[in-house]
């Protein structure tokens, strides 16, 4: 615990970190929005910011939609149309046809999150939620570095 005064007030700030572990199923967009809620609850932060870092080179972060499927399913489409698997020019193809587009696509993605705490729930947009989206075929576990700054 740090703590830091000013004019007489003191601020104290609590640091927090753990892994969450995701198995996916293949190529999407999978909601992780609750199990970062149940993390922080769990460390009973209310007022903080909450960091999500993601280690792997084929899977990303978006905050987008959470409400509608279907525009869970535009987004998805609209980068497999953008880097799509088994382009002829790709070089990097040793893992199979969506070895490059995957490492593309993370570029285009996010790797890291900052999100806002207030009143112990995470500052999204009404509806907003925060995905994993993988970009390999097949199963993988997929590895979520969570950080969180509690300030009392």
């Amino acid at each position: 615990m740090v703590q830091f005064g000013k004019t007489g007030a003191v601020v104290q700030m609590e640091w927090f970190k753990d892994t969450l572990t995701f198995q996916t199923s293949g190529k999407g967009m999978y909601e992780i929005t609750e199990d970062v809620d149940k993390r922080i609850r769990s460390w009973q932060v209310k007022e903080g910011m909450c960091f999500l870092y993601n280690p792997h080179a084929s899977a990303s972060f978006i905050i987008s939609e959470g409400f509608a499927g279907a525009s869970q399913k535009d987004v998805e489409e609209f980068y497999d149309r953008l880097v799509p698997d088994g382009a002829d020019w790709y070089r990097h193809t040793a893992e199979g046809p969506d070895d490059s587009p995957s490492h593309i696509r993370n570029t285009l993605t996010l790797l890291s999150l900052s999100i806002p705490i207030d009143d112990g729930n995470l500052s999204l947009g009404t509806w907003q939620e925060i995905f994993l989206f993988e970009h390999r075929s097949g199963r993988r576990s997929r590895r979520v570095l969570i950080r969180c700054l509690k300030v009392s």
